[in-house]
């Protein structure tokens, strides 16, 4: 037997662990993180100072030592010193919101407890913020009390979730048990996000999983094309089993129409799974509703809270509108965590809906935050984006020098510059891009409309003025000269 001196651990991790310690890098760490948020919504730092990828491996050690030098605060520093500055009115990217400074303290709560998510006991606290969140989405999409899901770690798992339970209800077998006997397909515009097709290739579709519906001059799917679609997949030897509506679409904020797509699943029984990844939050706005009408039809619905929603990364709720379907996706039994025969008498452990086990406690931070601050922040804010969206079109619309890919609905504009002759207009907008970027001023990103390349923006940073955006056009105009 050894004495309790042979079993004390070791001296840096009674360090490690002394709350002390932690007290004082934790009141470092927020006071720099303060003086951050500070500096970037003063726009005191570019949104974006990014050297060769090689470059930056080469700045960061690779080796780790033996024994480290305690420098937390100062590392994390660095981290925030050169990273994609969100908080920078100037940021319109990519579709990832500039999180409230708040979350930075739920999530850290949430990375403290580490309760991993797959059985209530595991987490009794956050799987009932879990499922209360899940039942506020579910409400808003218009989905009656027998509706039920799952929070999840994005889209891509969200899109994947859902699709393995439109097999399953559709497939006319239990695929889960028996395996996969027929070729199966989906159809889905052009304009639906990567995640989509790569989850129809993880559940072995291969290339013809996805049967492309045509899209009108907005980006929009054409309904009256979806049977035309389906003949193609089914003479290629497919059985079609659901429908996916984009809403809105990455590149365009396209809004797919889901009333008729919501008809044309109805007469055929298919499933109707409607991407609201990014759209969704126009649910919480009485202006922007109609821009999901029929969404409540559909069978299954992800939406992304760390888009419109002003949440980090990741937190997305896949929400079925009948509960049961949210468990035949993963009819999986493992003993030592699950019961019974029946997941629903288990409604409580969540691992029964997901792919993932040790999943983090991500209604801890939503619960949080909409208890906190009240959905009508998240509208507000929600409409106020729209409204810039609206004001920088008027901009680019007024400017003979641009013109606009499309009217935009949401809170994406792509646009590009047509000021100077130029043999090669997409390499002409491309240059521009990596102009801006060298600036600093400005994060902007770029997307192509059929054969021609835009540049795009999204307009999700709550304190992006339209001044900032005349600015923009000005910087992008000095751009081209040089």
């Amino acid at each position: 037997m050894l004495g309790n001196e042979e079993w004390a651990p070791h001296q840096g991790l009674e360090k490690a662990y002394d709350p002390e310690t932690f007290r004082e890098l934790g009141h470092r760490l927020i006071d720099r993180v303060a003086d951050y948020l500070k500096r970037a919504r003063a726009r005191e730092l570019p949104v974006l100072d990014m050297p060769e990828p090689g470059a930056m491996m080469e700045a960061w050690p690779s080796e780790f030592p033996d024994r480290g030098d305690g420098q937390i605060v100062e590392r994390l520093q660095r981290f925030i010193e050169q990273a994609n500055h969100l908080h920078n009115p100037g940021f319109v990217g990519h579709q990832v919101s500039a999180p409230l400074p708040a979350a930075v303290l739920c999530d850290m709560i949430g990375s403290l407890l580490n309760n991993g998510m797959a059985v209530y006991e595991m987490g009794p606290s956050q799987t009932a913020a879990e499922l209360h969140v899940v039942r506020f989405l579910a409400d808003r999409i218009g989905f009656d009390g027998d509706s039920g899901g799952v929070l999840t770690h994005g889209g891509s798992i969200g899109n994947l979730t859902a699709l393995l339970a439109a097999r399953q209800a559709r497939a006319g077998q239990d695929v889960w048990a028996q395996g996969q006997q027929e070729n199966y397909a989906v159809l889905a515009s052009a304009q639906n996000h990567y995640s989509v097709a790569r989850a129809v290739r993880i559940m072995g579709w291969g290339e013809g999983g996805i049967e492309p519906v045509e899209v009108d001059g907005d980006f929009r799917m054409r309904p009256e094309c979806l049977a035309a679609a389906k003949e193609r997949a089914e003479r290629s030897g497919r059985k079609v089993l659901a429908v996916v509506a984009s809403d809105c679409t990455t590149s365009t904020g396209s809004f797919d129409p889901i009333e008729a797509i919501a008809d044309f699943c109805g007469v055929h029984g298919l499933w109707l799974h409607v991407d609201a990844a990014h759209g969704g939050t126009a649910l919480l706005h009485s202006n922007h509703r109609g821009l999901l009408a029929g969404i409540h039809r559909a069978d299954s619905v992800v939406w992304d809270l760390h888009k419109m929603m002003l949440m980090p990364a990741l937190i997305t709720g896949v929400v079925f509108r009948e509960n049961r379907r949210s468990y035949e996706a993963f009819a999986q039994e493992a003993s030592y965590l699950f019961e019974g025969d029946d997941p629903e008498k288990e409604w409580f452990n969540v691992g029964l809906r997901t792919m993932e086990c040790t999943k983090r406690a991500l209604g801890t931070t939503a619960y949080v935050l909409l208890q906190a601050f009240g959905t009508e922040l998240f509208a507000d804010y929600f409409d106020r984006a729209l409204a810039l969206t609206r004001s920088f079109a008027e901009m680019v619309r007024s400017s003979a020098d641009f013109e606009l890919g499309l009217e935009p609905r949401c809170n994406i504009v792509c646009f590009r510059y047509v000021g100077r002759e130029c043999a090669d207009r997409n390499a002409q907008q491309a240059r521009i891009r990596n102009q801006v970027l060298k600036a600093g001023n400005f994060y902007l990103v770029q997307t192509r409309l059929g054969q021609s390349l835009y540049l795009r923006l999204t307009l999700i940073q709550p304190f992006t003025t339209p001044q900032m955006l005349a600015e923009l056009l000005e910087e992008i105009r000095s751009a081209a000269q040089e």
